[in-house]
């Protein structure tokens, strides 16, 4: 052995292995508090306060039409709910079988139905066109549309009513419908414009390479992603059509007059005529209230569509 002596080197020492280090924690946000607040008891009974108010004038509209006239002289609705004896059907059965409010009826639901199908679908080809089809003038045409949406309707009342009257659509449901129309377009080219302006190139590209048309492009791909809008600028027509009275008292005869105008006559001639008009009126709100909840989820998210990311 040489006379060299070995150093023996001391063991490395194991690396300590490191601890996982507890998370800070983390501050409620904004939005946390916010839900927070919004699911407490105060802001809960707010809410129910707010909704028995509107609610209110409906139910006690709800039980006039269920008594009698003498009844609704004599002392107010609520009384009804201590005394379910007032309540009965016979206003809605004179009332159904009153042929001019019957004929009125139907008149409403012939203007209304066509109107909403001919603007949504109108509405639906030009904001595809808008957003998506390059010719000649689309940004110069767009704005005189958007320009359309500040012409109030009243300005147009008179000339539109002399044209009707020269080509003969004056006093027919044709007539009617033709109006709203024409006014529902801008709104409905606007809203839609927009929204599938939002929908992305990529998809439209992929779909064209693949060798679709532009109509089945429209059909097959836009118009379903565009459920939520299409459904919410229907509820909005529908509505506003079916609650109309100005356009109505001046464009429609006495055969074809929509509910709201019928329930009119029906005040002037009689006036306080409850055992008539508060039937008639709950009657006109079914319907709409009817398609609103038939459509709601729809039209929330139409409503909510571009709100968040």
């Amino acid at each position: 052995m040489s006379g060299h002596s070995t150093i023996e080197r001391p063991p490395l020492a194991k690396a300590p292995v490191p601890t996982a280090v507890p998370a800070a924690p983390r501050r409620p946000g904004r939005q946390s508090r916010l839900t927070k607040w919004l699911n407490s008891g105060i802001v809960q009974a707010l809410l129910i306060v707010v909704a028995l108010v509107w609610i209110t004038p409906l139910a006690g509209l709800f039980l006039s039409s269920l008594r009698s006239e003498r009844d609704n002289a004599s002392d107010g609705w609520w009384t009804a709910l201590s005394d379910p004896s007032q309540l009965s059907l016979d206003n809605y059965t004179a009332l159904l079988e009153d042929s001019g409010i019957t004929a009125a009826f139907w008149n409403t639901v012939l203007i209304s139905v066509p109107t909403t199908i001919l603007v949504v679908g109108i509405a639906a080809l030009a904001g595809y066109a808008f957003a998506w089809l390059d010719f000649p003038g689309r940004d110069a045409i767009f704005l005189v549309v958007v320009g359309l949406l500040v012409v109030p309707v009243q300005i147009g009342l008179l000339p539109v009513a002399k044209l009707f009257g020269t080509i003969g659509l004056f006093g027919t449901i044709a007539g009617v419908v033709l109006f709203h129309v024409a006014y529902g377009l801008p709104f409905a080219i606007f809203l839609l414009r927009n929204y599938f302006a939002e929908i992305p190139r990529e998809m439209l590209e992929a779909a064209r390479m693949d060798g679709g048309s532009e109509w089945r492009i429209f059909s097959r791909l836009v118009l379903p992603l565009g459920r939520p809008a299409l459904a919410s600028l229907a509820i909005f027509q529908f509505l506003w059509v079916w609650n109309d009275m100005l356009v109505a008292l001046l464009f429609a005869d006495s055969g074809s007059q929509p509910l709201t105008v019928a329930l009119q006559s029906q005040m002037r001639q009689f006036g306080s005529n409850i055992g008539v008009l508060a039937p008639g009126a709950f009657l006109s709100l079914v319907v709409p209230l009817v398609v609103f909840f038939a459509f709601q989820r729809h039209f929330v998210q139409g409503v909510m569509a571009g709100s968040v990311k």
